[in-house]
């Protein structure tokens, strides 16, 4: 089987070809199978070799969202995790900061919520919030 990736790693963007087969020739992968590499073409660094490859068998993806903010001189703040969780616990983690409010004031890279569902990246906030002034 062919695919055809582009390349996040550096600005080049290379267009990868990489030609897989199932572990075992089936024509229907089983979910717990990761797929036997046979070639790869079109990437200009090992970098993207090594992205291609990680992306086949274990894709892992950095979530950005936004968390309310209580007392707040804006009613929410945008929030990053610190490292990267697998792709199939992503919308996991949106859920999870759904539930999430915090206080006002919010700081650059404060901690919102440490090692968020086991994963071992913490959630992080990316922009300063400031309490809101009494009127």
């Amino acid at each position: 089987m062919n695919r055809i990736f582009t390349c996040i790693i550096c600005p080049v963007g290379c267009e990868i070809e990489v030609t897989t087969r199932n572990p075992f020739g089936y024509p229907d992968k089983r979910p717990d199978e990761e797929p036997v590499i046979l070639e790869i073409n079109g990437a200009n660094c090992e970098r993207g070799k090594a992205y291609v490859e990680n992306e086949l068998k274990n894709p892992q993806r950095i979530v950005t969202s936004s968390v309310r903010v209580s007392g707040g001189n804006m009613p929410i703040v945008s929030v990053r995790l610190s490292a990267p969780v697998p792709r199939d616990r992503m919308m996991d983690v949106i859920e999870e900061l759904r539930h999430i409010s915090i206080e006002a004031p919010a700081k650059i890279g404060q901690v919102v919520v440490k090692n968020i569902l086991g994963s071992g990246s913490d959630v992080i906030v990316t922009k300063q919030v400031q309490k809101a002034s009494p009127h």
